[in-house]
């Protein structure tokens, strides 16, 4: 492939992180693009949100991760950039499991162009538990894959920063947190967390590896208009008739891909072929 198509092939980007996603994250850049993931330092992400909410997230998932992924820029002095976010709580779609969005950015201040994949995370061992100093902790252990998962413990009740511990992956500590937690709570009761920082969390670790590579083949993916990396699915446009009556539905009919640095644009037809929604997806023949 000549180096026009592989328009990152060599070049350097910084990765804001210090949780160290470079290591979900590099491969896939490397593999499919040749660019390279440099190493990141000196930068305090927690600036800008986190995860045990000592600080909110100021701003959307995307804003905050392209500000992010400048501020490594600037700092680094260079204009390939990339930054992840993520949230975790009840599924987007199925409320009563868990789930989360991970979210990645690739800024690229030389095109004036940003590029972003999200992923929807199923596989996830977001959970929490609360419990009483000498409680059974082992059914709760084994779900979330304590220690190799990291647990972080605050008060039940009150304020839910009193005491905080973060990173715990020994179970002494453990026991230590949710005595020096419940002593401060109301209810003399602890909240145990899962860590969903990243180096604390291998299965959150699995799905930035899978959102790396889903956007690397998107930067592989150059707009048939203008050249410029980056083209992919930006929109989608819903009702699917029904194959019954034929009423529009709120399913899916086609798919908007878009380039990032000019207009040029394409609808095709959904993915999987479908041409006709279920009934059960109807308004008319299932109100």
């Amino acid at each position: 492939m000549s180096d026009a198509r592989r328009p990152y092939a060599g070049r350097r980007a910084v990765l804001a992180t210090m949780h160290r996603k470079e290591e979900a994250i590099a491969p896939a850049m490397f593999s499919t693009l040749g660019l390279i993931i440099a190493p990141t330092a000196g930068l305090d992400t927690d600036q800008l949100g986190t995860f045990s909410g000592e600080i909110p997230r100021d701003g959307t998932m995307l804003e905050v991760a392209v500000r992010k992924a400048r501020l490594r820029m600037s700092a680094a002095g260079v204009p390939l950039g990339l930054a992840s976010e993520g949230s975790f709580g009840p599924h987007p779609a199925i409320p009563f499991i868990p789930g989360g969005i991970e979210l990645l950015v690739f800024v690229d201040d030389e095109r004036g162009i940003v590029v972003h994949e999200s992923l929807i995370v199923e596989a996830t061992n977001f959970d929490h538990l609360v419990v009483s100093p000498g409680d059974a902790l082992e059914p709760f252990l084994g779900r979330i894959g304590f220690p190799a998962h990291g647990l972080v413990v605050r008060p039940n009740e009150g304020e839910p920063t009193a005491v905080l511990a973060k990173g715990i992956v020994a179970l002494d500590s453990l026991t230590r947190a949710i005595a020096e937690a419940a002593a401060v709570s109301p209810d003399r009761r602890a909240r145990l967390e899962t860590d969903m920082r990243a180096q604390l969390n291998p299965t959150r670790m699995k799905s930035l590896a899978t959102l790396a590579d889903r956007l690397a083949r998107r930067l592989a993916t150059l707009c048939p208009g203008c050249g410029a990396p980056g083209f992919g699915r930006t929109d989608t446009r819903v009702g699917l008739l029904c194959e019954t009556c034929g009423t529009p539905t709120e399913m899916i009919v086609a798919e908007v891909f878009g380039c990032p640095a000019c207009d040029y644009a394409e609808e095709r037809p959904r993915f999987d072929g479908l041409q006709r929604a279920p009934t059960q997806h109807c308004p008319e023949c299932n109100p």
